[in-house]
């Protein structure tokens, strides 16, 4: 992917506006944008500051950002793609088959419900199981807490209606790693993050990197500090940093490596098929927009209004995001911080259809 951003400033003047603006409105205090189109980088620029204050670091380009639920694309998805197209991974196989921890010390009534969730149902959102648990304020350590997902009641009928759940993703986090036989860290470091070149993306950034990352948090709730460097996800967090639905850190630049091998199909790690098969719309439940793994643009759409029907992408509560569009051949990645300091502003849902609109309008 060559780089060809030379008139980016002119080109792109309305998004960066947007952005900048963001910054002195304080939806968040930094953000690193990064746009590929028709296999070059069009667009790489870091926007306002780590914190608001404009004596700490200014955010560059290849600023190291807390990815948040990105992860679940960029690296759980992608293993569970890699997995399926080695023919280890069953997508229609039940989870208790590879995961019997998720139907023991139940009820038979509650058995009976949860023998019908599938591989598919986790990666879909369509389980059953709820969107979110607080479950580090009853756990120490990483098989605590998969305990207690293991036994997380289902809220719904599986295959009944979509939530998008964390605690779907942590349990598919943990039926990969079986499968492969390694954890999700290493797996995704060797058979994604090195062939794609991205060498800045990795879980639990080692020390002396923190203070080159932004900090997401003033946390004065639970670790009772800046948490800066480390994983923002508190049920992540008590797993050591390494979870299917979080825990991921990658500049910009970096996920753009990895929308581009998307855009190509999947080459060099994978085959056309297997991307099209994981980013397709699902059919059921009926009123879903979510792929395998993946989200489609719904309106109103965090895309905006410009990306076509066979876009995908993915959101991170932090405030990143990744949209591709392999019909217009281009690719958004969006990373800030914008639970600094307390995870209050939500401005972020009105910027990221603005900034989308004017990057697609420019081209």
């Amino acid at each position: 992917m060559q780089p060809a951003f030379h008139y980016q400033e002119s080109q792109f003047a309305r998004a960066f506006a947007i952005l900048r603006d963001a910054v002195v409105q304080q939806a968040f205090p930094g953000a690193a944008l990064a746009v590929t189109h028709s296999g070059a980088l069009i667009a790489s620029q870091g926007f306002g500051h780590f914190i608001y204050d404009s004596s700490s670091p200014a955010v560059q380009a290849a600023t190291i950002f807390d990815l948040a639920s990105v992860t679940k694309v960029v690296a759980t998805t992608t293993m569970a793609m890699l997995l399926y197209e080695r023919g280890l991974l069953d997508l229609d196989a039940p989870v208790f088959e590879l995961l019997p921890e998720f139907i023991s010390n139940l009820t038979s009534d509650q058995n009976s419900e949860r023998r019908r969730v599938t591989i598919r149902m986790l990666l879909d959102h369509s389980s059953g199981l709820p969107a979110y648990l607080k479950l580090f304020e009853s756990t120490r350590t990483r098989e605590e807490m998969l305990r207690g997902a293991y036994a997380t009641p289902l809220v719904a009928p599986p295959g009944s209606k979509t939530d998008y759940s964390d605690i779907g993703f942590i349990l598919l986090g943990r039926i990969l790693e079986r499968v492969a036989r390694e954890s999700l860290d290493a797996f995704c470091r060797r058979e994604i993050f090195a062939p794609l070149n991205m060498q800045q993306t990795m879980f639990n950034p080692p020390i002396d990197l923190e203070a080159a990352i932004p900090p997401t948090e003033d946390d004065r709730t639970f670790r009772l500090r800046i948490i800066e460097g480390e994983v923002n996800d508190e049920n992540c967090y008590v797993m050591g940093g390494v979870a299917g639905h979080a825990g991921l850190f990658a500049p910009a630049t970096d996920v753009a490596r990895f929308a581009e091998c998307m855009l190509r199909g999947g080459a060099p790690i994978f085959h056309s098929a297997t991307v099209a098969l994981f980013t397709r719309r699902e059919a059921f439940p009926a009123d879903t927009s979510r792929a395998l793994g993946w989200d489609t643009p719904s309106q109103p759409s965090s895309s905006g209004r410009h990306f076509s029907p066979r876009s995908f992408g993915h959101l991170g509560y932090t405030g990143t995001s990744l949209w591709i569009d392999p019909d217009h051949q281009l690719s958004v990645t969006l990373l800030t911080n914008r639970t600094w300091p307390d995870r209050a502003s939500q401005a972020i849902n009105q910027v990221r259809s603005l900034v989308h609109d004017a990057i697609v309008e420019a081209l």
